[in-house]
């Protein structure tokens, strides 16, 4: 047992550092070859932030063990609103661009809810995931166009993030990151798949349980930290974009890779379509109301999506445990805190709509 933490914390390791070192590659090859910063942020930078999720999901498949792979990306989508969201709103007020609650929010919530439909029938088919990966490509196609009639200040922005150095600048420095990055992908996610379900099996733990917590913060460590130096640095909205653009590259692209590559689709366990599909879909939608409150995620806010990702985590706990408590704990959340929480958000909506009619 002992080897096997050892595992999974040095394949966690891998997969954080080789993310890095193959966003830093692909961005400054990029960047080489003449194409805007801003793109490179949208695309390079979202895509290799899922980058371990897709290293995971896809060995996960290719091992038999499918339930790790649908977890591992719910859980990381639930993962990157409520634990990092609440983490850094809780750093500093998030300021929210219009453009995110106007386009990129609607769509994340729309493939979350294409998701949770195609699950319905107990599994993704190799066509839908073949639907899902298209969708990935013009989704980015879409942003490169976009990207192209951003303002200077945008662009600018996105420069700051994407800064040239010297020892990097060459492109054969820039391939070789990209090759050694994907190559600790690789092995990073073929020792934490494997030390994963080592533990499921040993505690008697099921393989989507431990998809949908360890695993799903584990890959999701490179949003923790992107997200957290934005929102130290004070930098606009970069956090929450990176959040939402990433969450909408692991359903389309991970899922859309993960079900082409296993070769006859993924199969949906009946726990996840019954409930983790419906959290991931609500957590979505949370977003809308809350930035649309003010343009920003403020730290009560911040709170309280903190509170509902640990609810979210004891809930998996006691049911993998099939704990007594587990239903007196499903009719308080139920029937009192997620109650009060639409009505705190309704109120503050009124107010804001109230507040922005005096002041026209």
């Amino acid at each position: 047992m002992l080897q096997q933490a050892l595992m999974f914390v040095l394949g966690l390791a891998t997969l954080v550092i080789g993310a890095d070192v193959m966003v830093r590659g692909a961005s400054r090859l990029a960047v080489s070859f003449g194409v805007s910063p801003l793109v490179v942020g949208l695309t390079v930078v979202a895509f290799g932030t899922s980058a371990p999720e897709m290293a995971v999901s896809v060995g996960a498949a290719l091992g038999g063990t499918p339930d790790l792979a649908i977890g591992n990306v719910v859980g990381s989508n639930i993962a990157n609103v409520l634990l990092i969201l609440g983490i850094s709103a809780l750093i500093t007020p998030l300021l929210v661009d219009e453009q995110i609650i106007r386009q990129e929010i609607p769509i994340m919530i729309g493939a979350s809810a294409l998701l949770v439909v195609m699950s319905l029938d107990g599994g993704i088919g190799f066509i839908e995931a073949a639907a899902l990966f298209g969708l990935v490509i013009a989704y980015t196609v879409f942003l490169v166009v976009q990207s192209r009639r951003a303002s200077k200040a945008t662009q600018d922005e996105f420069e700051t993030e994407i800064s040239t150095s010297s020892w990097d600048s060459h492109w054969a420095v820039q391939l070789a990151l990209i090759v050694v990055g994907l190559a600790m992908l690789v092995l990073g996610a073929d020792w934490l798949v494997g030390a994963a379900v080592s533990f499921a099996r040993a505690f008697g733990v099921s393989d989507l349980v431990i998809g949908l917590t360890v695993v799903a913060i584990g890959t999701s460590m490179p949003e923790v930290a992107t997200s957290i130096v934005a929102a130290l640095r004070g930098q606009r909205d970069i956090a929450v974009g990176n959040v939402v653009g990433s969450n909408v590259f692991n359903i389309l692209a991970v899922l859309g890779v993960t079900g082409l590559v296993s070769g006859s689709g993924l199969p949906v366990s009946e726990a996840a379509r019954n409930f983790d599909l419906w959290v991931m879909l609500a957590v979505a939608f949370a977003c809308l109301p809350i930035m649309i409150t003010g343009r920003e995620i403020a730290r009560w806010e911040g709170i309280v999506f903190l509170g509902y990702y640990a609810a979210y985590t004891a809930w998996l706990v006691l049911q993998a445990q099939k704990h007594e408590a587990l239903p007196a704990f499903s009719g308080v959340m139920l029937g009192y805190v997620m109650p009060l929480t639409v009505i705190t958000l309704v109120v503050s909506m009124v107010r804001h709509n109230g507040h922005g009619k005096a002041g026209g």
